[in-house]
């Protein structure tokens, strides 16, 4: 299991051209993940898991400084790495631990068939268990998009571009590559995220401003939840 330090998290809602124009200050500073393909990004699928009374929903629409939400994660439609995650808020700082999942465990957890989870030996898995069983946590939505994403080692500062948010309609398969999207948030609109450790260099934080850009309390989870 992966488990990051709980962390600094600020979303911002951009225009096209603030992205133009941050985009090339931070290549300028900045390294591109390498994790990305040659356009400097990746595809992102995740499958939230939620309960009968929304629990996760309402949470973050109710703002508590405490909470938490699990999903399922794909990238580039790839198989080979799928990670269960969960992401939790303590007092505004946000902390998230991963553990692998194998295609096939992805499936069952799908299925409802759960019980091995038990005594998988991962604490992750075990805590997901518990909270499937006695939260009665269920797949929810689908949420798909692209990442754009640079990182600058001092301060462990990660700055990622999102664009192209769409949810999944009529279905929660997370391996269905047909599965029917639909477009969520306003035309020309991306979200940039900044996550850093104990501070934000000011080279960095002078690199990100813009004047037109809004600071958004913004959950893709939530957006997409308002078409099912």
């Amino acid at each position: 299991m992966v488990q990051h330090e709980y962390r600094h998290e600020y979303k911002h809602s951009i225009n096209l051209m603030d992205y133009y124009c941050l985009r090339l200050r931070l290549q300028a500073v900045a390294m591109p993940d390498p994790h990305a393909d040659s356009q400097g990004r990746y595809h992102i699928r995740s499958l939230y898991f939620d309960n009968a009374d929304d629990k996760a929903l309402r949470e973050k629409l109710e703002g508590l400084p405490n909470r938490e939400k699990f999903r399922i994660r794909l990238y580039n439609g790839d198989g080979s790495v799928i990670r269960l995650e969960k992401k939790s808020k303590l007092n505004g700082l946000g902390n998230k631990q991963s553990a692998a999942l194998t295609p096939e465990q992805a499936g069952q957890i799908l299925r409802g068939d759960i019980r091995w989870m038990a005594a998988s030996g991962q604490p992750l898995l075990v805590e997901f268990y518990g909270k499937l069983q006695f939260q009665q946590l269920r797949p929810r939505t689908v949420v798909d998009y692209w990442r754009e994403p640079y990182i600058y080692p001092f301060g462990n500062v990660r700055v990622t571009f999102d664009s192209d948010l769409r949810t999944g309609l009529y279905g929660t398969d997370l391996f269905d590559s047909a599965l029917p999207t639909v477009k969520v948030g306003d035309p020309g609109t991306l979200l940039l995220e900044v996550k850093y450790d104990a501070f934000l260099p000011d080279v960095l934080r002078d690199v990100i401003q813009t004047g037109t850009r809004r600071s958004a309390a913004y959950s893709k989870y939530a957006a997409c939840r308002i078409y099912g």
